[in-house]
Formats: structure tokens, C-alpha cells, sequence
């Protein structure tokens, strides 16, 4: 069994730890935990790791988050991975910060890497986590907002909702979509410090 799992972000060294590259980082972890590192393949920085004798293609587009969906439609279709075991990772400015939202499929809500995803696709009947990165912009600089690092109480705590992340990802690979939808979507509280 094949996953295609995918974190949106911008490849960049200015972009590394801006809040629009939130999915970027959570792949990231996900390769961390088993020693392997992202190598530039055909439109995006790729690797595979082995989970619960599961395979799972991870991948970060090297396209910018406009057109991620080049990256998905052209690793799903090499891997033959149906839409329903894809599974996507993106911020969210609709949600408050440290939301997660699990989602079977539906709208893009606005987002422009979802959108060219279910533009490239033909579908939007596709897993997605989407994390909630709060709107605190002004009117007409929501592109200056998402492009922003997080602000330093958000990147604290912001190690812990990476790891939940991940274990949302694993939930879902070995339990399916309905379970993981019904783990993690609630609001989820960072440990407090002691």
C-alpha cells in the first residue's frame, strides 16, 4: 500500500520558516524521525519512508505553492496513488493559530496551493490536514501575512503541533481517514511549561 504525502510550501531559503511553508516542516519532521533526507526529483524534493509495512512517498514541490498540483499530479500518477491516499499539509488563515482541521476532501478554502491542486487533479476528493496559522493582517496584506515568520510564542509551542502533525499523518496511513478526522480535529493544547 501506497501513500503520496504532500506539505505545501515555497522552496527558499526566505521562505524556510514562514508560516506558508508550515507544510514543508512537518514532512520535514516526519523524514527526521526516520533518518532519510529530501532529494530534488522531478518537481519536488522527495523521499520515501516505511511505516507499518507501508510506503509512503513524501513530497515537497519544488514548483512554489501556486502550482503544486504539477508536483501531486506527476508523483501520484508515476507511484499509481489514488486520490484518496494522498494526503496534504497546508496552513490555513481561516483557522486560529493551532487548529487542526482533517478533512476527507472539499473546498480550498481560498488557498491558492490547494486550488491549483484541485484544478491539476480535476478533484478535490483528497485528504488534507490543514493547520491554522490565525489571520492577524491587515485589510490587503494577507500575501505579506502568510510569507511572514511566526511570531517568537508561536515558533515555542510550534514544535509540539509539528509532532502532532506527524502523528495525524501516521494515524491516518494506518487507521484510515474517519479515524484520524475523529483524533485530531479538535483543538489541541501545548503542554504547559512548567
Amino acid at each position: 500500500m501506497k501513500y503520496l504525502i504532500v506539505g505545501l510550501g515555497n522552496v527558499g531559503k526566505e521562505y524556510e520558516l514562514t508560516r506558508h511553508n508550515i507544510g514543508f516542516r512537518v514532512l520535514d519532521a516526519l523524514a527526521n524521525a526516520s533518518n532519510t533526507i529530501f532529494e530534488l526529483d522531478r518537481y519536488a524534493f522527495k523521499t520515501t519512508i516505511k511505516y507499518k509495512g507501508k510506503s509512503l512517498i513524501l513530497i515537497k514541490p519544488s514548483t512554489y505553492m501556486n502550482l503544486s498540483g504539477k508536483a501531486v499530479k506527476y508523483w501520484s500518477n508515476k507511484e499509481n496513488i489514488s486520490t484518496q491516499n494522498i494526503f496534504v499539509v497546508v496552513d490555513d488563515i481561516a483557522l486560529p493559530f493551532g487548529t487542526i482541521r482533517i478533512r476527507a476532501g472539499g473546498s480550498n478554502g481560498g488557498h491558492n496551493g490547494l486550488s491549483n491542486i484541485d484544478e491539476i487533479l480535476e478533484s478535490n476528493h483528497y485528504p488534507r490536514l490543514r493547520f491554522g496559522i490565525g489571520n492577524n493582517f491587515p485589510k490587503g496584506k494577507q500575501a505579506d501575512y502568510v510569507l511572514s515568520p511566526f511570531l517568537p510564542e508561536e515558533e515555542k509551542v510550534l514544535p509540539f503541533y509539528i509532532e502532532t502533525m506527524k502523528n495525524a499523518i501516521l494515524s491516518f496511513v494506518s487507521n484510515g481517514i474517519q479515524h484520524c478526522m475523529n483524533e485530531y480535529n479538535r483543538y489541541i493544547f501545548p503542554p504547559e511549561d512548567k
